[in-house]
């Protein structure tokens, strides 16, 4: 009833009318020209959810890649797919542009995966409504792909992208990040260095609002060791606590010495314990043999740490640290980190693209739009550039339940939320 409820709050969703007396000429006619293609995207988005790209089936990422590729290949853009090593186990990006000098230079930034592998039951756009469909990955993030797409669309069916500097980058792993980042992440880099301002697609949190500020993401794992006797001399001075035990402690620990601050979250994903373990950090999946008569020898827990700052993030590792090496009777335990998404932090420049947006947003009769809670928001593509270019994200499609199988895209934000991209992206072009 509850999932109801929500389907049914979404496709009532009312789009503000058009209030034309703020838009310049060339800005009317593009509205007009989203309008009249709206259709169209709303099928070339079924077209492309219908085509599983989990991150780890590379060969859909890329038949994605490639629908896209032929959509920009249409509207006067330079493409190229961009593989990457076969040891990263990732399909590639693809990259658009056009070249010129005039105006701001754009990184417009998308992802071509989802969280929906090749075995996952859901894989197929479907209607549920006139407003909204489920769709495996059509709120994150593929419908903020199209709405790039229809976007710069309109603006060069209207011969507005004369002498501007765009670059779109869809990658093809932003839900799992390929390793090393210095080799996945660097044509996305490289491109920022190009630029003056990003503009990332990201699911929208809510029709009014936008994102300067999100949270870095970092990986970390604990490993413990025990020593493996009769259960009947557990705590004793010869056995000590044993694995589990001294993994408890751990964690507990981290739950309450470290937790509390603001913005810093972080989360036990997968926990293994017992006499042997098995884990594989690719498909995070794995085994564990153990019995209830024997002290455990081995646990392993992998875990997300969620951080606004570099210096939050610091800190916080030099806590979990000094928790790990605390270790009960003979066990011992380490903690290793892993880099993932730096932070992108609520710069001046990032509050002036979204001071940019509001503009647009009530030129079109859409509404203030204001700066969306970093704390309730994940780490995405954008974190990466913000060091080098302003940045402003959650441009994308409005929706419900993203990364689960009740996923939802409401198509009737998709055409205003265009407007807004398009209009937004015209505006900076033609700035000094």
């Amino acid at each position: 009833m509850k999932h109801i409820c929500i389907l049914i709050i979404l496709s009532l969703i009312s789009i503000p009318s058009i209030s034309a007396q703020k838009l310049s000429r060339a800005e009317k006619k593009l509205v007009s020209t989203i309008e009249k293609n709206n259709s169209e995207a709303i099928e070339f988005l079924e077209q492309v959810v219908n085509v599983n790209s989990g991150t780890l089936n590379t060969k859909g990422v890329k038949e994605v890649g490639m629908l896209f590729k032929g959509a920009f290949d249409g509207i006067g853009f330079d493409t190229r797919w961009i593989s990457m090593p076969a040891e990263l186990n990732r399909a590639g990006h693809l990259f658009a542009e056009t070249k010129g000098t005039n105006g701001k230079k754009l990184l417009l930034i998308g992802h071509l995966d989802t969280v929906f592998e090749e075995d996952s039951p859901f894989q197929k756009f479907k209607r549920l409504n006139d407003s909204i469909a489920h769709a495996p990955g059509g709120n994150d993030m593929k419908g903020g792909d199209v709405i790039v797409l229809y976007a710069l669309k309109a603006l060069y069916e209207n011969d507005l992208l004369d002498d501007a500097q765009i670059i779109v980058a869809f990658t093809g792993d932003e839900e799992s990040t390929g390793k090393p980042l210095d080799i996945s992440r660097k044509d996305l880099i490289d491109a920022a260095k190009r630029s003056d301002i990003a503009l990332g697609f990201e699911t929208s949190t809510g029709f009014n609002y936008a994102t300067v500020a999100r949270r870095g993401a970092s990986g970390w794992k604990v490993e413990v060791t025990g020593k493996r006797a009769h259960s009947s001399g557990v705590f004793n001075e010869r056995v000590g606590a044993g694995a589990i035990f001294e993994m408890s402690r751990i964690l507990n620990a981290f739950y309450t010495e470290v937790r509390g601050e603001e913005y810093l979250t972080f989360n036990p994903g997968a926990l293994l314990g017992g006499t042997f373990v098995d884990f594989d950090a690719t498909t995070s999946k794995g085994t564990a043999f153990g019995k209830s008569n024997v002290v455990a020898q081995t646990a392993v827990v992998r875990g997300g740490l969620r951080f606004i700052s570099e210096e939050q993030k610091e800190n916080a590792r030099a806590k979990m640290r000094a928790i790990v090496a605390n270790n009960l009777p003979h066990t011992t335990a380490t903690i290793s980190f892993t880099d993932s998404y730096p932070s992108m932090g609520p710069t001046e420049g990032n509050k002036n693209l979204l001071q940019q947006l509001n503009v647009v947003s009530k030129d079109l009769g859409q509404g203030d739009v204001i700066g969306y809670d970093p704390g309730k928001r994940g780490a995405a593509d954008t974190s990466f550039v913000a060091k080098y270019v302003d940045c402003l994200d959650g441009l994308g499609t409005m929706g419900s339940g993203a990364h689960t199988p009740q996923e939802t895209v409401n198509l009737n934000t998709v055409e205003a939320l265009t407007k807004r991209t398009a209009v937004l992206i015209y505006r900076l072009i033609n700035q000094e």
